[in-house]
């Protein structure tokens, strides 16, 4: 119980990872205090309904919004941890208003840096995505940029100040956005629309999200990007695994969009390490070649780690398997 008596904050808290981690972290770790910021008061009502705040409670709502470095300042009094989840992340959201985007993803990065730094946080984690890797959509851009400035932060904040680093894994299983109740919803229909029957992605538990995130907290050193060896999956599996009974229907990749994800690219592999559950690429400026978090390394100079290549692949049955808390209550077999 690293976080036993420590002050936790964490961005775009009532989103679906910030609900997992409040969650995991309430049950399994004995923190003074956890602090729910995010600029919804109806999904931080709801969520209160869950996780009461007041006497004796552990659990505390803070309204705000990432873009305000004033309320930013107030919200990272006194906390020890923070972890950096408030993002805009749909996709074509972000093509369609790209000034939000980089409102919130860019100089939002910025205000948590600032704040961080000048209110003397011990650690800063934030989530990132495979699309900031090579991007080639607005969304994945900011994110890039966003993973340079948490990184380059650590400059910022001095030897002894703030520590920065980044998580970085894949597509998240029932995340808002997913495709997932999208074909749940096809299903009724008989008709399932694939955008095309190649495409991969990685895949990954909210809970997995969790403990990966709250490992990273407990070993960094400031400047690392820490990216989870998890599965991969076909859509075409997917599309079987929810609905097998279903036409499947071929619509065509949309913009914005990769036929496979990548979480290392090649030229990353430079500076990257390998232990048994992740890699970890180090900061340029970083001289430790031996360890990375206590384990063992291997350097992985000329690897790729894209969705198409990836050592572990979902079978169907599994893809079943991790589908199915996700299930309407019909079945999804509709009236």
């Amino acid at each position: 119980m690293f976080l036993k008596d420590k002050v936790i904050l964490i961005t775009g808290g009532t989103g679906s990872f910030g609900k997992k981690f409040v969650e995991i972290v309430l049950r399994e770790q004995l923190p003074r205090k956890l602090i729910v910021f995010s600029r919804d008061e109806l999904k931080q009502h709801e969520m209160r309904q869950l996780y009461p705040d007041g006497t004796g409670s552990r659990i505390r709502y803070f309204i705000g919004d990432v873009r305000d470095l004033e309320r930013l300042m107030r919200a990272f009094r006194k906390v020890d941890y923070v972890i950096h989840a408030a993002a805009l992340k749909q996709v074509p959201a972000c093509e369609y208003n790209p000034f939000e985007a980089v409102k919130t993803n860019i100089l939002g990065a910025k205000n948590v840096i600032d704040a961080a730094i000048d209110r003397g946080v011990s650690k800063v984690v934030a989530l990132s995505t495979d699309k900031a890797v090579n991007p080639v959509n607005l969304y994945g851009a900011t994110k890039l940029c966003a993973e340079k400035m948490f990184i380059r932060a650590n400059a910022y904040s001095g030897g002894e100040g703030t520590q920065f680093s980044v998580a970085r894994y894949g597509n998240v299983v029932g995340s808002r956005g997913s495709v997932i109740p999208l074909f749940f919803q096809q299903k009724t229909t008989g008709v399932i629309t694939v955008t095309d029957p190649r495409m991969t992605r990685f895949w990954i538990t909210l809970e997995q999200c969790v403990r990966f995130v709250l490992h990273c907290i407990e070993c960094m050193e400031g400047g690392e990007i820490f990216v989870p060896k998890i599965p991969s999956m076909n859509i075409m599996d997917l599309a079987q695994a929810i609905a097998p009974d279903c036409e499947h229907r071929v619509i065509g990749i949309r913009p914005g969009e990769k036929l496979h994800e990548t979480l290392v690219s090649q030229d990353e592999s430079r500076d990257a390490m390998e232990t048994e559950t992740m890699f970890v690429i180090r900061p340029p400026y970083s001289v430790e070649d031996a360890l990375v978090c206590g384990e063992p390394a291997g350097n992985c100079e000329g690897f790729n780690y894209t969705s198409d290549s990836g050592a572990a692949w979902l079978t169907v049955d599994e893809l079943q398997a991790m589908v199915h808390p996700f299930m309407p209550a019909d079945g999804g077999a509709g009236d």
